[in-house]
């Protein structure tokens, strides 16, 4: 009973802000441990709990040069975990930053602040791309289009030359035209528009991916997953037209499926979501 009362009394001292810090910190660990449950990570975070376990031990049988090298390790190991947890830390902070869980809430409305000339240039740039990867597909003219979203490429643009130009049939057939300079990197479309030509991506860190796939789906892969862009690649080899987005390939698209796709990750996530965007812009016209 008295050990019955001692809780209770902590149970009554709990307030409500306790329960939302408690439950925060728990979705914070959670989170973590689902990040590095299958990388490397978790291999040093097992070789950090020995460690501790070593020092406990260590303090406890007064292993005094033992224990005051492990002390000194653990009070400099916030760097010393963001040196070595960097790339997953890295990532966890691309993967929040393009969190569409919370997005979802505000991005009808952020939406609404898109102009009609930006909806066309991007709806334009979308027909020309369709249009475009069925020629290749028929030719076996490979290309690679990398359609930009919320994160900026910027850096990947330097590595190739700045176009700035409408899209048009005409243009990506010169551009990967197989003796064009051009041909052999990626393009970047930006708001609808060709912003850079010949970029150098990187390739895809997954060591899963299928062996039959070249250098041009690699890359694909791998801009997807280090970004939120929408990448369409027409294999030279089969001429088959696929899209990467979020790491993942989904390939064999015809011209119309090619639309439809791109027009719900450029333009609008579901159907629904775009009939409630046009009606918006009916009734804002009125």
């Amino acid at each position: 009973m008295e050990i019955f009362d001692n809780l209770w009394s902590i149970v009554k001292t709990v307030q409500f802000r306790d329960v939302i810090d408690i439950l925060a910190i728990a979705l914070i660990i959670f989170g973590v441990f689902r990040l590095i449950r299958e990388t490397r990570a978790v291999q040093l975070l097992k070789g950090l709990l020995l460690l501790l376990v070593v020092y406990i031990l260590s303090s406890v049988f007064n292993l005094v040069m033992l224990s005051t090298l492990l002390r000194a390790f653990f009070e400099a190991s916030v760097v010393i975990i963001t040196v070595i947890f960097q790339p997953e830390i890295r990532k966890a902070l691309e993967q929040v930053g393009r969190n569409k869980n919370w997005k979802k809430y505000i991005r009808i409305f952020s939406k609404y602040g898109k102009s009609d000339e930006w909806e066309k240039a991007v709806h334009k740039s979308i027909i020309d791309a369709a249009d475009t990867s069925v020629i290749f597909s028929r030719s076996r003219t490979g290309a690679l289009l990398v359609f930009e979203r919320e994160t900026m490429l910027s850096d990947i643009a330097s590595t190739g030359t700045i176009v700035d130009a409408e899209t048009s049939v005409a243009l990506f057939g010169n551009i990967f035209f197989n003796k064009a300079p051009l041909h052999d990197g990626a393009s970047i479309i930006r708001d609808g528009k060709l912003f850079a030509a010949g970029c150098i991506l990187p390739l895809t860190a997954n060591k899963n991916v299928d062996i039959n796939l070249g250098t041009r789906h690699r890359a694909a892969l791998g801009i997807s997953e280090q970004s939120d862009a929408v990448v369409l690649v027409v294999s030279e080899e089969t001429g088959v037209i696929s899209l990467a987005v979020e790491g993942e390939l989904t390939r064999e698209f015809t011209r119309d499926q090619l639309i439809q796709k791109l027009n719900e990750l450029l333009l609008g996530e579901t159907e629904e979501d775009e009939s409630k965007y046009r009606r918006f812009r009916k009734g804002r016209k009125k």
